[in-house]
C-alpha cells in the first residue's frame, strides 16, 4: 500500500497482504533492538540472575570463550559443561528477554539465522505448508523464537514438532516465554497427548530463568495515559502535521482486527507514526482481548506512541481474564501499553 509521510488513516480500512518471501525476509529483530547487545544489557545488581543469565548466554551464542584453569602452565584449559542445542529464557515481562535473545542474535557467527515471533513462525507454515517451512529452515544455524505462544494446542505441536526436526541438524535454538517449558500448557489443556509433546520439547532446552522488575513501569508511571476529546484533536492534529497517524474508533478497530490474521498486524501499522484510538471501552470478549494483545506486542516491536480517549488502557481487561490462564500475557500487554501512551 502507498505510504504517506504525513496525514491521517484509518486502520480499520486497511487489509495487509503478506507473501512468504516477505515472512521469511522478515525474520530479523525488531527495529528496537537492531543494535542489542550482550554489552547494553544492563543486568540488575539486585538479580543476580540477571548477569548469571547474561553470562551463560554469551557462551551460548560463542561471544566469550572458555576460561582458562588456574594453578600450571601445562594444565588443559577448564571445560565448561555443554550446553543444551536450546536455550529457554524465562522470566516475568520487562526484565530484558527480547533484548537478550536479540544480543544472541547478533552475536552468534551464523550465516543463516532467524529471529521472529512464534505467531511469525506458525503463520510461514501456514503460508507454506509445514514441509516447504521444515526445508526452509534445515541447516539454518540458528532460530530465535520470542514469546512462545498456547492459545492453540495445534500450533504448539506444530512448533514442537519443528524444533523436534531441526534440532537434529545441527540448529541452535533459543526462545523466550513466561513459562518454564515443562509447564507450558499446564492448567489450559487437559490432552495427554499435547502434554507429552510439551515436554518432549522441553527436553532440546536450557532453562534459564530471569528474575527483575518490569523496566518499563520502572521508568514511567503505573497507569496508561487517557486524553479527554479536545486534547486528543490537537495532540493527532499537531502530530498529523509531520507524520502519518492513525485516527479509529475503538470498537470498529477491535472488529477489524478479527478480519486480519495476527502474522499481519505488523503491516498494519505499516508507516504510521502514532496510533489513535477514540472511545476505549473495555473488553467483553476474550477471543478479542487476546487479538488487541497480539496487536499491541506488534505497536511494542514498532515502538509506536498510542494516543487514546475512553477507558484507561491499563484498564481493559477484566479481572476474570487477569486471574485466569492467559495472565502474563495480558499483564504483559498491560506493561506495553503504559510504556506506549507516555512516549
Amino acid at each position: 500500500m502507498p505510504l504517506t509521510s504525513a496525514g491521517t488513516t484509518h486502520l480499520s480500512d486497511r487489509d495487509p497482504q503478506v507473501s512468504g518471501a516477505e515472512m521469511v525476509a522478515a525474520l530479523v529483530p525488531p527495529p528496537q533492538f537492531d543494535e542489542a547487545t550482550f554489552d547494553t544489557y544492563r543486568a540488575d545488581a539486585d538479580y543476580p540472575s540477571q548477569q548469571e543469565a547474561k553470562d551463560l548466554l554469551e557462551r551460548f551464542a560463542g561471544a566469550r570463550g572458555s576460561t582458562p584453569a588456574r594453578g600450571g602452565f601445562f594444565r588443559r584449559a577448564k571445560r565448561e559443561p555443554e550446553m543444551q542445542p536450546g536455550v529457554y529464557l524465562d522470566g516475568g515481562f520487562g526484565v530484558g528477554k527480547t533484548h537478550l535473545l536479540a544480543a544472541i542474535y547478533h552475536a552468534m557467527p551464523a550465516r543463516r539465522k532467524y529471529f521472529g515471533s512464534f505467531i511469525e513462525y506458525t503463520a510461514l507454515v501456514g503460508a507454506l505448508g509445514y514441509q516447504k517451512t521444515v526445508e526452509l529452515f534445515r541447516g539454518a544455524d540458528l532460530l530465535c523464537i520470542d514469546e512462545f505462544e498456547l492459545d492453540d494446542p495445534g500450533d504448539t505441536m506444530v512448533m514442537t514438532r519443528l524444533i523436534a526436526e531441526l534440532v537434529p541438524t545441527g540448529t541452535k535454538l533459543a526462545a523466550t516465554s513466561n513459562t518454564p517449558p515443562n509447564a507450558l500448557g499446564e492448567g489450559r489443556f487437559a490432552a495427554q497427548d499435547f502434554l507429552r509433546e510439551i515436554h518432549a520439547m522441553a527436553e532440546h532446552f536450557q532453562t534459564i530463568r530471569i528474575d527483575g522488575t518490569d523496566y518499563r513501569q520502572r521508568a514511567v508511571d503505573g497507569h496508561a495515559v487517557v486524553l479527554d476529546d479536545a486534547a486528543y484533536r490537537t495532540t493527532m492534529t499537531d502530530a498529523a502535521a509531520s507524520t502519518l497517524v492513525s485516527d479509529d474508533d475503538f470498537g470498529s478497530f477491535i472488529r477489524h482486527l478479527a478480519s486480519v490474521h495476527p502474522s499481519r498486524y505488523i503491516r498494519l501499522i505499516e508507516g504510521v507514526g502514532a496510533i489513535g484510538l477514540r472511545d476505549v471501552a473495555g473488553f467483553d470478549d476474550q477471543s478479542a482481548a487476546l487479538r488487541f494483545v497480539a496487536f499491541v506486542d506488534r505497536a511494542y516491536d514498532a515502538q509506536i506512541p498510542i494516543r487514546a480517549t475512553g477507558t484507561a488502557l491499563d484498564q481493559v481487561f477484566r479481572e476474570d481474564m487477569l486471574n485466569g490462564g492467559y495472565r502474563k500475557k495480558y499483564l504483559r500487554a498491560i506493561s506495553r501499553l503504559v510504556a506506549l501512551t507516555h512516549s
